[in-house]
């Protein structure tokens, strides 16, 4: 393929490519927030009826069924998937699925600080999955649907058992929005706003399955529970939660934004159409590596690559020849002059994946903006290169 040092003529109409927080909807502006409810008490009428709106909004695009309960819980999806994994751990052994940076992260919450002693890590390395095969459904089972450092997902439910004994807790924040999750499979599920739907941050959401609530309501953890973790009142699940009445107290500004995303999803024909955007923004990616002779993705079998956190790694012969060190330079400074020329921020590759980049391919993005950046991604490399080569000789 024939290179040239000189910057492509088109740029993309929007550099914004974050993994999170990652791009608003199409057409968004501040004037999407100019009703929402501020000055207000989150317990007075309006407020509540916009924070049970997100709850009924959410079910409707992503299909939950009627019986799983939904809330709005502090702290992203990090503090979403910590207080269902500090509410619900300890009645049984434990497999853990880690194949990128969050999972590893469960690992850490479960091992070092809840000190549970019956627990199993099935682990991989990143643009693989471990062994499905072998998680043990005797268990609670804990894992990312998708791998928002990684690019690597899980192909569907299917390794699932459906006559499980344990609990499944899932951490969908970079899957929620745009990719089925089959909801019979799974317990206790966590998401936050900013990722497919582009919201602002500190809001997570958290779904429980009747599975779940029967262990909530049988089954009281031995370690002190902060009062943002509390799900239930008297052994009973404290159903003020899922039904608008947040643990503390929420921002009506990021409400109102996220109300904006819900709508907009809703408008270009709800979950589906989500799935459609994000699925036709990896396919131009993906033309773009066939023909690339430097970059491929990270995630080798496209059964398990993610069609939202699309990470990609550096194959060119010069570049495996670097030492490691400096193998993260060059992929840096790809990034970096990338973020200087203002056509793609933050896209340099997570500070524990490989070497590479992560560009994030949701629903809010646009296709037209990706096909614009291909260019760019073969203008920086080529120019990094030569660079080096220049100042090596």
């Amino acid at each position: 393929m024939t290179q040239t040092l000189s910057p492509p003529d088109i740029r993309p109409a929007s550099p914004l490519f974050s993994s999170g927080p990652c791009a608003k909807r199409p057409g968004w502006s501040l004037e999407t927030l100019s009703s929402a409810s501020i000055g207000r008490s989150h317990r007075a009428k309006e407020p509540k009826a916009k924070l049970q709106r997100v709850i009924e909004d959410s079910r409707d695009i992503l299909g939950i069924p009627d019986d799983y309960r939904i809330g709005i819980v502090p702290a992203s999806d990090t503090g979403a998937f910590e207080l269902a994994m500090w509410s619900a751990l300890g009645a049984r052994g434990i497999d853990i699925l880690a194949w990128e940076s969050f999972g590893q992260g469960w690992v850490i919450d479960v091992v070092k600080q809840l000190k549970l002693d019956d627990v199993r890590v099935l682990d991989a390395v990143y643009g693989a999955l471990p062994d499905l095969t072998a998680v043990d459904f005797a268990k609670d089972v804990i894992f990312t649907w998708n791998g928002t450092t990684s690019g690597v997902r899980v192909p569907d439910g299917d390794w699932i058992a459906a006559d499980r004994e344990g609990l499944t807790l899932c951490d969908a924040t970079s899957a929620a929005f745009a990719m089925d999750l089959p909801w019979d499979k799974l317990d206790m599920v966590t998401w936050s706003w900013q990722k497919v739907l582009g919201g602002e941050a500190q809001h997570g959401m958290l779904v429980l399955s009747p599975r779940a609530v029967e262990r909530l309501e049988g089954y009281s953890p031995p370690w002190p529970m902060p009062k943002i973790f509390r799900l239930t009142k008297g052994g009973k699940l404290n159903e003020d939660i899922f039904k608008g009445s947040t643990i503390n107290t929420p921002s009506m500004l990021c409400v109102e934004d996220h109300l904006d995303a819900l709508d907009w999803s809703r408008e270009i024909g709800g979950l589906e159409a989500l799935m459609a955007r994000a699925g036709d923004n990896l396919a131009v990616i993906a033309r773009w590596i066939e023909a690339s002779d430097w970059a491929a993705f990270l995630a080798s079998d496209p059964a398990i690559r993610s069609m939202t956190s699309v990470c990609l790694k550096i194959v060119d012969p010069w570049f495996t020849a670097l030492a490691a060190d400096e193998q993260s330079a060059v992929a840096k400074a790809v990034a970096a002059l990338l973020d200087g020329e203002g056509v793609a921020y933050d896209i340099g590759a997570y500070r524990d994946a490989p070497p590479g980049l992560r560009i994030w391919a949701g629903a809010t993005v646009e296709s037209s903006d990706l096909e614009a950046l291909m260019p760019w991604l073969d203008w920086a490399f080529e120019t990094v290169k030569a660079e080096r080569a220049a100042a090596a000789s």
